[in-house]
């Protein structure tokens, strides 16, 4: 069966179709063309053509408590790679505050505790260059957020990487027991490492995440236990 199941994976990606594979099985890639394979949780999906591809949208829903994701169904994982293609800019009427917070979620447990590393992109080509060293960032939410990680670590869970609001931005998140490491544009060397995952060696769900005043693309998800 699990041989049948990735085949169906691969024929479901050609022919533009999601497929969310169960639970602790092989490679899981979705070419996001239509809301399927998600379980929204405070974020309102919607498929659009976006920057020349068909894409997921995300905004936040009203009223919505907890991390504005969209969780893909069936896929979970301890240690693995996530690969995705996303964008993000500040949503309409934001405040000036935000930075088109964009990223993934992973180890997402039943009670809403989750790991991410998520990018800003309005940050990448700013003329602050503390702003610039707040690029990319690590959380685990809820008992770490960012605030709390930069003023008890400054500078240990963020770092700079070349970013452009609103453009499809490659990145590749690598877990191995309680580490990860972020890379963003295919490049070899990580622009992130984080030494101590606050959830530790553990696993869960993967989500797309989207932070507060976003809005967000996803185009594609690729992950590999």
């Amino acid at each position: 069966m699990n041989v049948l199941a990735a085949l169906f994976g691969i024929f479901a990606v050609w022919a533009g179709v999601t497929y969310a594979a169960p639970p602790a099985s092989g490679p899981t890639e979705l070419v996001l063309t239509s809301l399927e394979s998600l379980e929204p949780r405070g974020v309102v999906p919607s498929v659009v053509d976006y920057q020349g591809r068909r894409a997921v949208r995300l905004v936040e829903a009203s009223g919505a408590k907890g991390d504005p994701i969209a969780l893909l169904k069936g896929v979970d994982m301890g240690d693995g790679t996530i690969e995705a293609e996303l964008a993000g800019v500040p949503a309409a009427g934001a405040p000036e505050a935000a930075r088109g917070f964009v990223g993934i979620a992973f180890h997402v447990q039943a009670d809403g505790r989750l790991e991410c590393i998520y990018v800003r992109p309005t940050n990448g080509r700013a003329d602050d260059q503390l702003r610039r060293n707040h690029s990319t960032q690590y959380v685990s939410h809820p008992d770490f957020p960012w605030f709390r990680l930069r003023k008890e670590q400054p500078g240990v869970y963020e770092s700079y990487v070349d970013l452009e609001p609103g453009a499809w931005t490659r990145i590749k998140i690598v877990v191995a027991g309680a580490k990860a490491r972020l890379y963003v544009h295919g490049a070899e060397q990580p622009v992130l490492i984080v030494n101590d995952l606050r959830l530790g060696a553990t696993r869960g769900g993967v989500a797309l995440w989207i932070g507060d005043g976003t809005e967000a693309w996803f185009s594609r998800i690729a992950v590999r236990p």
